[in-house]
């Protein structure tokens, strides 16, 4: 049985030149880059070429750029750096009830201690309206944080328009680019962001390395303290074949962009159009145009949002009713109940997000098969 994988959302395989690039760190070329030898010399120029292939594609400068673990410790990162070198100036911090856990979880824990948060609503698009941060601002706010686009219903964030109003109250403001990286053009000066963070296994790259962009400058500190490693950024050893796989994931991603995002707008637009004409009582969650070029998501009426997955799991089609994170629980996505969207519909949520291997054979296959699942599974409730 061919299988169908949907869910690039979720993770990418690994890049087979990226692989390639990444295999000479593992084996032959492994030192450790704190060291003065020959050895460890080599690892530190490979970092930092890879440091300057991620500064050079978000319009950064080499040295704003700090190597994480992924896009959730780079989240962290930016978020109570920020706070915790903000705080004699103020304690309100600014999100969207549609942000990823990795921030507005980091924003509860903040509010333990002591800080007042502001989760602000979205339309039924899941777009956050400028206006309205610039009304949430008050003489306490030190951070706001908004994601450039979300990982479950593709909507792209109107960033650009919130930077400018945090620079004109000079607040530090952060996005979550986890998502928009490597699909959108990400210019860390044309989106007027103080602090962005990207993630390796979302381009292409391996699990387990990420990337928090820092402007030089800014009020910001680190909150772990060990060895000097990122300019004491981020210490700890660095993670030498994920960063140079990084590096690599991101200078493809560039050059393939143009082309890659038109042939996904294709495929995504006949997915839509096909799941719309085909199957009733189903709406498309998300921006119609405002959105990531690879990802359509559906909220299927009277159907179990789990059930479907199992079933297009059979038939050899990976999906996702969300973020991968938190799919495994039975709770209504936290981003279509800020849309507006009731509980029992977007209890059978439906993300599909594509990427370089999907064809339009897939899609015409998925669309034979969707409309027998979803009438099987309607005919055993009514």
């Amino acid at each position: 049985m061919g299988r169908i994988y949907f869910d690039h959302s979720a993770t990418t395989p690994v890049h087979p030149d990226v692989a390639e690039e990444m295999l000479r760190y593992l084996t032959g070329k492994f030192g450790n880059p704190s060291s003065l030898h020959f050895f460890g010399r080599e690892a530190k120029k490979a970092i930092e070429e890879a440091r300057e292939k991620v500064a050079e594609n978000i319009g950064a400068k080499n040295e704003e750029v700090v190597f994480t673990s992924g896009g959730t410790e780079a989240d962290h990162l930016a978020i109570k750096g920020a706070v915790y070198a903000n705080r004699k100036k103020g304690n309100h911090i600014i999100t969207s009830a549609v942000e990823h856990h990795a921030v507005l979880d980091t924003c509860k824990s903040l509010e333990k201690e002591g800080c007042e948060v502001t989760v602000l609503p979205v339309d039924g698009y899941g777009m956050v309206n400028p206006q309205e941060v610039a009304n949430a601002i008050k003489d306490n706010t030190i951070f706001i944080t908004i994601m450039h686009a979300n990982n479950e219903v593709g909507t792209i964030q109107p960033i650009s328009e919130i930077g400018s109003i945090a620079r004109e109250k000079n607040i530090l403001f952060h996005t979550d680019a986890v998502q928009s990286m490597g699909k959108i053009p990400v210019d860390v000066g044309d989106l007027k962001v103080d602090l962005l963070s990207i993630s390796g296994h979302k381009i292409y790259a391996p699990k387990g390395i990420g990337a928090l962009y820092i402007r030089q400058g800014i009020n910001w500190r680190p909150y772990n303290y060990g060895g000097g490693q990122e300019r004491k950024h981020r210490p700890g050893t660095e993670n030498v074949p994920g960063i140079v796989a990084m590096g690599k994931a991101v200078e493809l991603a560039a050059s393939e962009m143009e082309k890659e995002n038109a042939r996904l707008t294709i495929l995504r637009d006949k997915l839509i159009k096909g799941i719309t004409e085909r199957i009733s009582h189903v709406r498309l969650t998300g921006h119609p145009v405002t959105r990531l070029p690879n990802n359509a998501n559906f909220a299927f009426e009277f159907v179990d949002g789990s059930a479907m997955l199992l079933n297009l799991d059979m038939h050899g089609v990976a999906a996702s009713s969300g973020s991968a994170c938190t799919s495994g629980t039975v709770s209504a996505s936290h981003v279509l109940l800020a849309m507006g969207i009731p509980h029992q519909i977007a209890y059978g949520s439906l993300r599909l997000t594509l990427g370089r291997s999907n064809t339009d054979k897939d899609v015409e296959k998925f669309l034979e098969l969707m409309p027998q699942i979803i009438e099987r599974l309607r005919s055993r409730v009514s």
